[in-house]
Protein backbone atom coordinates (compact mmCIF):
# COMPACT_ATOMS: atom_id res chain seq x y z
CA UNK A 1 0.00 0.00 0.00
CA UNK A 2 1.39 3.36 -1.05
CA UNK A 3 2.13 5.68 1.85
CA UNK A 4 0.75 9.22 2.04
CA UNK A 5 2.99 11.96 0.70
CA UNK A 6 3.28 15.11 2.80
CA UNK A 7 4.32 18.50 1.50
CA UNK A 8 6.67 19.94 4.13
CA UNK A 9 8.72 23.09 4.51
CA UNK A 10 11.99 23.07 6.41
CA UNK A 11 13.50 26.20 7.99
CA UNK A 12 17.14 26.17 9.04
CA UNK A 13 19.12 29.01 10.63
CA UNK A 14 22.75 28.00 11.02
CA UNK A 15 25.49 29.06 13.40
CA UNK A 16 26.67 31.77 11.00
CA UNK A 17 23.45 33.60 11.93
CA UNK A 18 23.34 35.30 8.53
CA UNK A 19 19.88 34.18 7.44
CA UNK A 20 17.46 31.32 6.99
CA UNK A 21 17.46 28.50 4.43
CA UNK A 22 13.96 27.47 3.32
CA UNK A 23 13.20 24.21 1.53
CA UNK A 24 10.03 22.47 0.43
CA UNK A 25 9.97 18.73 -0.16
CA UNK A 26 7.38 16.01 -0.63
CA UNK A 27 7.97 12.77 1.24
CA UNK A 28 6.21 9.86 2.87
CA UNK A 29 8.58 10.10 5.84
CA UNK A 30 10.11 6.78 4.85
CA UNK A 31 11.81 6.12 1.52
CA UNK A 32 10.40 8.62 -0.96
CA UNK A 33 11.43 12.23 -1.46
CA UNK A 34 10.85 14.88 -4.11
CA UNK A 35 12.69 18.20 -3.90
CA UNK A 36 10.35 21.09 -4.71
CA UNK A 37 11.98 24.42 -3.83
CA UNK A 38 15.00 25.94 -2.07
CA UNK A 39 15.36 29.59 -1.09
CA UNK A 40 17.62 31.72 1.11
CA UNK A 41 16.63 34.85 3.02
CA UNK A 42 19.32 37.01 4.57
CA UNK A 43 18.73 38.58 7.97
CA UNK A 44 18.67 42.36 7.95
CA UNK A 45 21.67 44.01 9.61
CA UNK A 46 19.84 44.86 12.83
CA UNK A 47 18.49 41.32 13.36
CA UNK A 48 21.91 39.83 12.59
CA UNK A 49 23.62 42.11 15.12
CA UNK A 50 21.04 41.38 17.82
CA UNK A 51 21.36 37.62 17.35
CA UNK A 52 25.16 37.72 17.38
CA UNK A 53 25.21 39.95 20.45
CA UNK A 54 22.77 37.75 22.37
CA UNK A 55 24.64 34.53 21.56
CA UNK A 56 27.87 36.12 22.80
CA UNK A 57 26.17 36.96 26.10
CA UNK A 58 24.78 33.46 26.71
CA UNK A 59 27.74 31.60 28.18
CA UNK A 60 25.94 29.33 30.67
CA UNK A 61 22.49 28.24 31.77
CA UNK A 62 22.22 31.11 34.28
CA UNK A 63 22.51 33.56 31.39
CA UNK A 64 19.36 32.07 29.87
CA UNK A 65 17.49 33.43 32.88
CA UNK A 66 19.47 36.66 33.09
CA UNK A 67 18.69 37.59 29.49
CA UNK A 68 15.23 36.01 29.29
CA UNK A 69 13.45 39.28 28.37
CA UNK A 70 15.91 40.02 25.58
CA UNK A 71 15.58 36.43 24.36
CA UNK A 72 11.79 36.63 24.35
CA UNK A 73 11.71 39.89 22.38
CA UNK A 74 14.26 38.64 19.86
CA UNK A 75 12.50 35.29 19.51
CA UNK A 76 9.30 37.10 18.54
CA UNK A 77 11.13 39.26 15.98
CA UNK A 78 12.87 36.21 14.53
CA UNK A 79 9.62 34.25 14.27
CA UNK A 80 7.86 37.13 12.52
CA UNK A 81 10.79 37.35 10.07
CA UNK A 82 10.33 33.67 9.23
CA UNK A 83 6.55 34.09 8.82
CA UNK A 84 6.94 37.04 6.44
CA UNK A 85 9.39 35.19 4.22
CA UNK A 86 7.30 32.02 4.16
CA UNK A 87 4.22 34.00 3.11
CA UNK A 88 6.19 35.45 0.20
CA UNK A 89 7.10 31.96 -0.96
CA UNK A 90 3.56 30.64 -0.56
CA UNK A 91 1.99 33.53 -2.45
CA UNK A 92 4.55 33.54 -5.26
CA UNK A 93 4.61 29.78 -5.84
CA UNK A 94 1.08 28.80 -4.80
CA UNK A 95 2.40 25.71 -3.03
CA UNK A 96 0.21 24.06 -0.41
CA UNK A 97 2.14 23.10 2.72
CA UNK A 98 1.03 20.38 5.15
CA UNK A 99 3.79 20.83 7.74
CA UNK A 100 6.57 23.23 8.67
CA UNK A 101 9.77 22.04 10.33
CA UNK A 102 11.06 25.06 12.27
CA UNK A 103 14.58 24.61 13.61
CA UNK A 104 15.07 28.13 14.97
CA UNK A 105 18.34 29.85 15.86
CA UNK A 106 20.58 28.04 18.35
CA UNK A 107 22.00 30.32 21.03
CA UNK A 108 22.96 27.72 23.66
CA UNK A 109 23.64 23.99 23.49
CA UNK A 110 24.93 21.89 26.38
CA UNK A 111 23.80 18.25 26.45
CA UNK A 112 25.75 17.61 29.67
CA UNK A 113 23.22 19.73 31.60
CA UNK A 114 20.41 18.65 29.26
CA UNK A 115 19.71 22.14 27.89
CA UNK A 116 19.54 23.24 24.27
CA UNK A 117 17.92 26.53 23.28
CA UNK A 118 16.83 27.51 19.81
CA UNK A 119 15.11 30.87 19.41
CA UNK A 120 11.87 30.39 17.51
CA UNK A 121 8.26 30.36 18.73
CA UNK A 122 6.54 27.40 17.09
CA UNK A 123 3.13 28.33 18.46
CA UNK A 124 3.39 31.90 17.17
CA UNK A 125 4.56 30.72 13.74
CA UNK A 126 1.63 28.29 13.59
CA UNK A 127 -0.77 31.08 14.52
CA UNK A 128 0.65 33.50 11.95
CA UNK A 129 0.71 30.99 9.09
CA UNK A 130 -2.30 28.85 10.01
CA UNK A 131 -0.15 25.76 9.57
CA UNK A 132 1.02 22.82 11.65
CA UNK A 133 4.52 23.55 12.90
CA UNK A 134 7.04 21.07 14.32
CA UNK A 135 9.76 22.72 16.41
CA UNK A 136 12.22 22.13 19.29
CA UNK A 137 13.72 19.07 17.59
CA UNK A 138 16.71 18.53 19.90
CA UNK A 139 15.44 18.62 23.49
CA UNK A 140 13.78 15.19 23.60
CA UNK A 141 16.94 13.53 22.31
CA UNK A 142 18.98 15.26 25.04
CA UNK A 143 16.48 14.15 27.69
CA UNK A 144 17.12 10.58 26.48
CA UNK A 145 20.86 11.00 27.08
CA UNK A 146 21.56 11.94 23.46
CA UNK A 147 23.69 14.84 22.29
CA UNK A 148 20.88 16.52 20.38
CA UNK A 149 23.08 16.49 17.26
CA UNK A 150 23.63 15.70 14.50
CA UNK A 151 20.02 15.24 13.36
CA UNK A 152 20.48 15.12 9.57
CA UNK A 153 21.92 11.57 9.22
CA UNK A 154 18.57 9.89 8.55
CA UNK A 155 17.97 12.40 5.75
CA UNK A 156 21.47 11.79 4.41
CA UNK A 157 20.51 8.13 4.17
CA UNK A 158 17.36 9.04 2.23
CA UNK A 159 19.34 11.17 -0.23
CA UNK A 160 21.89 8.43 -0.84
CA UNK A 161 19.10 5.95 -1.54
CA UNK A 162 17.22 8.31 -3.88
CA UNK A 163 19.92 10.30 -5.67
CA UNK A 164 23.24 8.49 -5.36
CA UNK A 165 21.95 5.02 -6.12
CA UNK A 166 21.01 5.76 -9.72
CA UNK A 167 22.75 3.45 -12.13
CA UNK A 168 24.82 6.25 -13.73
CA UNK A 169 25.86 7.70 -10.37
CA UNK A 170 26.04 4.54 -8.31
CA UNK A 171 28.49 4.60 -5.41
CA UNK A 172 29.51 1.57 -3.39
CA UNK A 173 28.84 1.60 0.34
CA UNK A 174 29.96 2.80 2.79
CA UNK A 175 29.47 6.46 1.80
CA UNK A 176 30.47 9.32 4.09
CA UNK A 177 28.67 12.68 3.92
CA UNK A 178 30.60 15.54 5.52
CA UNK A 179 28.51 18.61 6.35
CA UNK A 180 30.63 21.72 6.90
CA UNK A 181 28.40 24.26 8.59
CA UNK A 182 29.39 26.27 11.63
CA UNK A 183 30.29 22.90 13.15
CA UNK A 184 31.27 19.95 10.96
CA UNK A 185 29.48 16.64 11.25
CA UNK A 186 29.78 13.46 9.27
CA UNK A 187 27.45 10.58 8.49
CA UNK A 188 28.57 7.17 7.31
CA UNK A 189 25.86 5.27 5.46
CA UNK A 190 27.04 1.69 5.71
CA UNK A 191 24.19 0.29 3.63
CA UNK A 192 20.47 0.67 2.97
CA UNK A 193 18.59 -2.02 4.85
CA UNK A 194 15.32 -2.50 6.69
CA UNK A 195 17.03 -1.50 9.94
CA UNK A 196 17.98 2.19 9.95
CA UNK A 197 19.98 1.77 13.16
CA UNK A 198 22.33 -0.65 11.42
CA UNK A 199 22.80 1.65 8.42
CA UNK A 200 24.07 4.82 10.10
CA UNK A 201 26.97 6.14 12.13
CA UNK A 202 27.33 9.87 12.75
CA UNK A 203 29.30 12.32 14.87
CA UNK A 204 30.16 15.96 15.17
CA UNK A 205 33.79 15.90 14.06
CA UNK A 206 35.16 19.41 14.50
CA UNK A 207 34.70 23.10 13.80
CA UNK A 208 33.44 24.05 10.37
CA UNK A 209 33.14 27.65 9.28
CA UNK A 210 32.83 29.07 12.79
CA UNK A 211 36.48 29.96 13.47
CA UNK A 212 37.17 31.29 9.97
CA UNK A 213 33.96 33.36 10.01
CA UNK A 214 34.76 34.80 13.43
CA UNK A 215 38.26 35.81 12.31
CA UNK A 216 36.92 37.49 9.17
CA UNK A 217 34.14 39.33 11.03
CA UNK A 218 36.53 40.53 13.75
CA UNK A 219 39.23 41.72 11.36
CA UNK A 220 37.37 43.02 8.31
CA UNK A 221 33.99 44.29 7.10
CA UNK A 222 33.22 40.91 5.57
CA UNK A 223 31.22 38.03 7.05
CA UNK A 224 33.16 35.08 5.61
CA UNK A 225 36.07 34.10 3.39
CA UNK A 226 34.40 33.69 0.01
CA UNK A 227 35.82 30.66 -1.84
CA UNK A 228 38.85 30.75 0.49
CA UNK A 229 40.30 33.75 -1.36
CA UNK A 230 41.61 35.50 1.77
CA UNK A 231 43.14 32.30 3.09
CA UNK A 232 44.78 31.66 -0.27
CA UNK A 233 46.42 35.09 -0.22
CA UNK A 234 47.94 34.50 3.24
CA UNK A 235 50.67 32.29 4.63
CA UNK A 236 50.29 29.66 7.34
CA UNK A 237 52.26 30.50 10.47
CA UNK A 238 53.52 26.98 11.10
CA UNK A 239 54.76 27.67 14.63
CA UNK A 240 51.43 29.09 15.76
CA UNK A 241 49.56 26.30 13.98
CA UNK A 242 51.63 23.59 15.66
CA UNK A 243 51.09 25.22 19.07
CA UNK A 244 47.34 25.39 18.46
CA UNK A 245 47.25 21.71 17.46
CA UNK A 246 49.31 20.74 20.52
CA UNK A 247 47.15 22.80 22.89
CA UNK A 248 43.72 21.73 21.65
CA UNK A 249 42.33 18.25 21.38
CA UNK A 250 38.77 17.04 20.87
CA UNK A 251 38.64 14.76 23.89
CA UNK A 252 35.71 12.66 22.70
CA UNK A 253 33.68 12.38 19.53
CA UNK A 254 30.88 10.89 21.61
CA UNK A 255 29.65 14.39 22.50
CA UNK A 256 28.25 17.08 20.24
CA UNK A 257 30.26 20.22 19.67
CA UNK A 258 29.36 23.87 20.16
CA UNK A 259 31.11 26.81 18.56
CA UNK A 260 31.83 28.20 22.04
CA UNK A 261 34.22 25.30 22.64
CA UNK A 262 36.62 26.82 20.10
CA UNK A 263 38.39 30.16 19.95
CA UNK A 264 40.75 32.05 17.65
CA UNK A 265 42.96 33.67 20.29
CA UNK A 266 45.97 31.65 19.10
CA UNK A 267 46.03 33.72 15.88
CA UNK A 268 46.09 37.07 17.67
CA UNK A 269 48.64 39.43 16.13
CA UNK A 270 48.62 37.87 12.68
CA UNK A 271 47.51 39.81 9.61
CA UNK A 272 44.02 39.25 8.21
CA UNK A 273 45.37 36.99 5.48
CA UNK A 274 47.91 35.03 7.54
CA UNK A 275 45.45 34.58 10.39
CA UNK A 276 42.79 33.32 8.01
CA UNK A 277 45.24 30.94 6.37
CA UNK A 278 46.45 29.57 9.72
CA UNK A 279 42.93 29.19 11.15
CA UNK A 280 41.74 27.48 7.95
CA UNK A 281 44.57 24.94 8.20
CA UNK A 282 43.79 24.37 11.90
CA UNK A 283 40.12 23.80 11.06
CA UNK A 284 41.03 21.40 8.25
CA UNK A 285 43.36 19.44 10.53
CA UNK A 286 40.61 18.91 13.13
CA UNK A 287 38.03 17.90 10.52
CA UNK A 288 40.51 15.45 8.98
CA UNK A 289 41.21 13.92 12.40
CA UNK A 290 37.45 13.48 12.82
CA UNK A 291 37.20 11.75 9.45
CA UNK A 292 40.01 9.38 10.43
CA UNK A 293 38.23 8.55 13.69
CA UNK A 294 34.82 8.09 12.12
CA UNK A 295 35.49 5.12 9.92
CA UNK A 296 39.25 4.63 9.65
CA UNK A 297 39.23 5.62 6.00
CA UNK A 298 36.95 2.74 5.01
CA UNK A 299 34.37 4.75 3.05
CA UNK A 300 34.39 4.42 -0.71
CA UNK A 301 33.38 8.05 -1.20
CA UNK A 302 33.38 11.25 0.90
CA UNK A 303 30.84 13.87 -0.17
CA UNK A 304 30.97 17.47 1.09
CA UNK A 305 27.87 19.57 1.70
CA UNK A 306 27.18 22.76 3.65
CA UNK A 307 28.58 26.24 3.09
CA UNK A 308 32.16 25.19 3.86
CA UNK A 309 32.33 23.04 0.73
CA UNK A 310 32.65 26.28 -1.26
CA UNK A 311 35.88 27.20 0.54
CA UNK A 312 38.30 25.57 -1.87
CA UNK A 313 41.34 26.09 0.35
CA UNK A 314 39.58 24.48 3.33
CA UNK A 315 38.43 21.49 1.29
CA UNK A 316 41.88 20.95 -0.23
CA UNK A 317 43.44 21.11 3.23
CA UNK A 318 40.93 18.59 4.62
CA UNK A 319 41.75 16.14 1.84
CA UNK A 320 45.50 16.63 2.31
CA UNK A 321 45.31 16.15 6.09
CA UNK A 322 43.08 13.09 5.72
CA UNK A 323 45.84 11.20 3.86
CA UNK A 324 43.30 10.01 1.29
CA UNK A 325 43.22 10.37 -2.47
CA UNK A 326 41.62 13.35 -4.21
CA UNK A 327 39.28 11.06 -6.13
CA UNK A 328 37.92 9.71 -2.84
CA UNK A 329 36.24 13.11 -2.30
CA UNK A 330 33.53 14.98 -4.17
CA UNK A 331 30.84 17.58 -3.52
CA UNK A 332 27.25 16.46 -3.21
CA UNK A 333 26.19 18.95 -5.91
CA UNK A 334 27.71 16.67 -8.54
CA UNK A 335 24.94 14.17 -7.82
CA UNK A 336 21.97 16.40 -8.62
CA UNK A 337 21.69 18.01 -5.18
CA UNK A 338 22.26 21.52 -3.84
CA UNK A 339 24.73 21.34 -0.96
CA UNK A 340 23.48 24.63 0.50
CA UNK A 341 20.07 23.25 1.41
CA UNK A 342 20.62 19.74 2.74
CA UNK A 343 19.89 20.77 6.34
CA UNK A 344 16.75 22.80 5.57
CA UNK A 345 15.46 19.88 3.51
CA UNK A 346 16.35 17.59 6.40
CA UNK A 347 14.16 19.51 8.85
CA UNK A 348 11.23 19.26 6.45
CA UNK A 349 11.76 15.50 6.40
CA UNK A 350 12.21 15.34 10.19
CA UNK A 351 8.93 17.24 10.61
CA UNK A 352 7.13 14.58 8.59
CA UNK A 353 8.68 11.78 10.62
CA UNK A 354 7.81 13.56 13.84
CA UNK A 355 4.21 13.96 12.68
CA UNK A 356 4.12 10.21 11.94
CA UNK A 357 5.65 9.42 15.36
CA UNK A 358 8.77 7.98 13.75
CA UNK A 359 12.26 8.31 15.29
CA UNK A 360 14.58 11.03 14.01
CA UNK A 361 17.68 10.19 16.08
CA UNK A 362 19.40 6.94 16.98
CA UNK A 363 22.05 5.60 19.38
CA UNK A 364 24.64 5.55 16.60
CA UNK A 365 23.92 9.14 15.52
CA UNK A 366 23.35 11.12 18.74
CA UNK A 367 24.29 8.53 21.42
CA UNK A 368 20.70 8.48 22.77
CA UNK A 369 19.57 5.44 24.76
CA UNK A 370 17.12 4.27 22.09
CA UNK A 371 15.59 5.69 18.89
CA UNK A 372 13.90 8.99 19.71
CA UNK A 373 10.88 10.72 18.20
CA UNK A 374 11.82 14.41 18.44
CA UNK A 375 10.00 17.68 17.87
CA UNK A 376 7.00 19.38 19.40
CA UNK A 377 3.80 19.89 17.42
CA UNK A 378 1.99 23.26 17.32
CA UNK A 379 -1.52 23.57 15.89
CA UNK A 380 -2.22 27.09 17.10
CA UNK A 381 -5.03 28.11 14.72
Amino acid sequence: MKKKLFSAMGLMSGTSMDGVDVSIIKSDGFDEVELILDKYFEYDTDLYKQLSSLRDKIKNSEDLTKYSKEMSDLERALTIFHAEKINKIAIKNAIEIDLIGFHGQTIFHNPQIKITKQLGDGNLLSQLLKKTVIYDFRQTDIENNGQGAPLSPIYHRLLVNNFLNKEKDYLDYPICIINIGGISNATVIKNISDNIEDDLIAYDIGPGNCLIDEWIRNNSNLKFDEDGKISKSGKIDQLILNQAIDNFKIESYLKSLDIKEFDISFARGLSLEDGCSTITEFTAYLIAEGIKFLNKGNSNKYLFCGGGRKNKILVEAIIRNSNLNNNDFDIIDNFGLNGDYIESQAFAYLAIRSKLNLPISFPNTTRCNAPVVGGKLANNY
